[in-house]
């Protein structure tokens, strides 16, 4: 930015002088007027020369995967190296996104707030924005997830003008929060529990990174080799698309290139808006979900020692002009724990389902934000009116509270015909193993295991799930090599396997779950948590379908694991079914966890100890009276299936032959099934009577504590949702839990 002092006129680094702030105004008025990308009206180029537009679009998405395929191997996480947690884009001068690489999409639009921010704040004047600058955010409230995901930002000038952005973000193994890990909770608001945030500052000059900046990280985090490199990561990668970017103007000329990043987002925003024409059925469709967090006997911060849970009331609506307006009017309060959420992390968490369901092709860009609206209520936990909340671990919310969006899209999929498309949801994304102390080189470290994003999936209308290869979050699912998390965890791998019992059942069973059982290794410090759900059940299946398992704790402390290893003795690979638990049948152990209690604060381990972590199965579709009796059989030989659930789920009559093969007695199974149907309908209670004596419920408020507070805060938050609740369950216009 420069001045005219004899006319008192500033000079801007943007396009033809003018300051980034009047460019993004500018850019919101005309959209505020238009309701149209900085008000095109005709897509020109695109009109005019359709096959250079794809190329330029080719040209540019192409640049963006290579930088992510090249810049990852910079890095030595296992995060980034093996399950690819890293993405880049490319932005406006105003901090559109105009296209992505491949990778954790979730974060096109928080780096977008965080461009935003920054031009809002005026940092073309102060700290100034030149050729070779680099800046880094990983703050939520400002634009990102939470703090473990570390976005890098620099500007690509061209004679002397800004043409735009380029982005990457990558999940840091740990964050130097108050306790170990990437998302670290325990702590009860920001401050200083969160550790190392870095709200859009800038941290290099020149291409390189400051020094200074370098030395607070490796003060700031336990991990500090793979935060540093994992910003060269970063940095690299933007770099590549920097002069990938240049060259494209070179060849195209910088006037096409203007106008080309326009139409793009343009033709985004219309591409939306069609999609949702063709594959939606207009109407109003609603999904809640709700998590729990158990910490009542937890050893946490006296403001967190309470059981609560967290009431996501989510509402679609879809338009016949291919409105498309996602509601969550009655989420109840913000809390003092870590599972909050801003709200730049909803608009992550909308996007990255809609690049998997409406929109699954590398054309993605601002234009989808600018055609949807998410409304999130001041002072909930998705918009927090308390600057300094704790937002270290975002996703426990935000996975379960998104659930709704899946199953109404899906049902309105197939209320349309496309019933290829419809998925029973997702599960959780747990059990989120992460921890650290001493680790097996003697020295002060932390981690976060990414087995997560290896979940069963839903199944959908025509078939069953896929199992333990997905995450909401990353479509790219990996669990990546044991040995790898081996290098970098001071735990051994007793064994890794499918978890039986945990898809959703249904006539399309969800994907399975698995597990993996760990031994902690030469070291007697090591603190780990469980984190998950354990009470609440998620991913509600759908058209008659089951959820997919909640979750369970199994650990064991002060075990007789090196008295078994030493005699050669069986010890377990897994616990299996646990109601045959092999982790009980083979181990002693001084201390057990064995609950329902699967969120927990850290708990102090030493070597021999076991921990397991299960992944959650999908949930599943359709009446399992109707599923097929060779999937049955299937399920059961693969050891998906137990027979106990075989018989009591599926109604299927089973014996096991001389080779130890379960086979379905298609005749017994098929009275059996009558049975069911038939016991079914004398339990049935009418609708009406059924609310009748909820209602009588809810007049005594007879609800469990976290319950009740739940909706005592949804309807004091939300007037029109307390009217809602009111209406619904013919309650007297005063009413109020206490």
């Amino acid at each position: 930015m420069a001045m005219d002092l004899s006319q008192g006129k500033v000079y801007g680094i943007g396009w033809a002088g003018r300051t980034l702030r009047e460019m993004l105004e500018e850019s919101e008025r005309l959209f505020r007027e238009t309701g149209r990308y900085y008000g095109l009206e005709k897509l020109k180029l695109k009109e005019k020369d359709p096959i250079r537009y794809e190329r330029i679009f080719s040209r540019i998405r192409g640049g963006l995967v290579n930088a992510r395929e090249t810049a990852l191997n910079i890095s030595a996480s296992p995060i980034v190296k093996e399950l690819g947690e890293l993405c880049f884009a490319l932005y406006t001068p105003e901090g559109d996104a105009v296209a992505l690489s491949t990778g954790i999409i979730v974060h096109v639009h928080t780096i977008s707030d965080a461009i935003k921010y920054m031009i809002r704040n005026n940092y073309e004047m102060n700290p100034r924005i030149r050729p070779g600058d680099v800046f880094g955010n990983n703050d939520a409230m400002i634009g990102d997830v939470h703090n473990a995901d570390v976005h890098t930002l620099i500007p690509i000038f061209y004679k002397g003008e800004l043409l735009g952005w380029a982005g990457g973000v990558t999940h840091e193994i740990d964050v130097g929060a108050q306790y170990p890990g990437s998302m670290s909770y325990g702590q009860a608001n920001r401050f200083p529990g969160d550790g190392f945030i870095v709200p859009c500052e800038k941290i290099g000059e020149n291409d390189e990174l400051l020094k200074s900046y370098e030395l607070r990280a490796q003060m700031s985090v336990r991990s500090p080799m793979y935060w540093l490199l994992d910003e060269k990561t970063r940095l690299a990668g933007c770099l590549m698309i920097r002069d990938a970017v240049i060259r494209l103007v070179e060849e195209e000329g910088v006037d096409v290139y203007k106008q080309f990043i326009r139409e793009a987002i343009e033709e985004g925003r219309r591409s939306f808006l069609n999609r949702v024409k063709e594959m939606l059925i207009p109407g109003t469709y609603e999904a809640p979900s709700f998590i729990e967090v158990p910490f009542k006997d937890e050893p946490v911060n006296q403001l967190m020692q309470k059981d609560t849970m967290n009431h996501s009331p989510l509402e679609l609506t879809v338009g016949a002009d291919g409105e498309y307006i996602l509601s969550f009017e009655g989420a109840n309060k913000w809390g003092h724990h870590s599972f909050n959420c801003a709200p730049s992390p909803m608009q992550g968490a909308l996007w990255v389902l809609l690049t998997q369901t409406l929109i699954p092709n590398d054309k993605v860009n601002d234009g989808a934000y600018l055609a949807t609206k998410c409304i999130l209520p001041y002072g909930s936990w998705c918009n927090p009116d308390y600057q300094n909340v704790s937002t270290t671990l975002s996703w426990l919310f935000l996975i379960p509270g998104f659930t709704g969006m899946i199953r109404s899209l899906s049902r309105a999929f197939y209320s349309r015909g496309y019933v290829e498309e419809v998925l029973a949801g997702y599960p959780v994304t747990c059990n989120l193993m992460q921890g650290g102390g001493i680790n097996h080189f003697g020295i002060e470290s932390a981690f976060t295991n990414f087995e997560i994003s290896s979940q069963g999936t839903g199944a959908s209308a025509v078939k069953d799930g896929e199992g333990f290869c997905a995450a909401m979050w990353n479509p790219e699912g990996d669990m990546g090599d044991i040995e790898a998390w081996e290098f970098i965890e001071p735990l051994l791998y007793l064994g890794r396997r499918v978890k039986p019992d945990t898809a959703g059942h249904g006539k399309y069973r969800g994907g399975p779950g698995m597990e993996a059982l760990r031994m902690v290794w030469k070291t007697d410090h090591q603190y780990l948590y469980n984190a998950g759900d354990g009470y609440t059940v998620n991913g509600g299946g759908l058209f008659g379908g089951y959820p997919g398992s909640s979750g369970y704790r199994h650990n064991m402390r002060g075990t007789n694991m090196q008295e078994l290893i030493k005699n050669k003795l069986p010890y377990p690979t897994g616990d299996g079914n646990p109601e045959e638990s092999e982790m009980e049948n083979l181990v002693k152990a001084e201390k057990v966890d064995f609950d329902q209690q699967a969120l927990t604060f850290m708990r102090e381990y030493g070597e021999w100890d076991l921990y397991l972590s299960m992944q959650r199965g999908g949930p599943g579709l359709g009446d399992p009276l109707e599923r097929a009796f060779s999937a049955v059989e299937e399920d059961l030989n693969e050891g998906l299936l137990s027979p106990r659930l075989a018989g009591s789920v599926y109604g299927a009559v089973i014996v096991q032959g001389e080779d130890g093969k379960w086979k379905v007695d298609v005749k017994a199974s098929e009275e059996r099934r009558q049975e069911i149907r038939r016991k079914r309908k004398m339990r049935g209670v009418p609708v009406k009577e059924w609310m009748k004596k909820e209602r009588k419920r809810i007049l005594k408020q007879d609800i469990i504590e976290p319950v009740k507070d739940m909706y005592k805060s949804s309807m004091e938050l939300s007037e029109t949702w307390a009217k809602k609740f009111r209406t619904f369950w013919d309650l007297p216009e005063e009413f109020q839990f206490d």
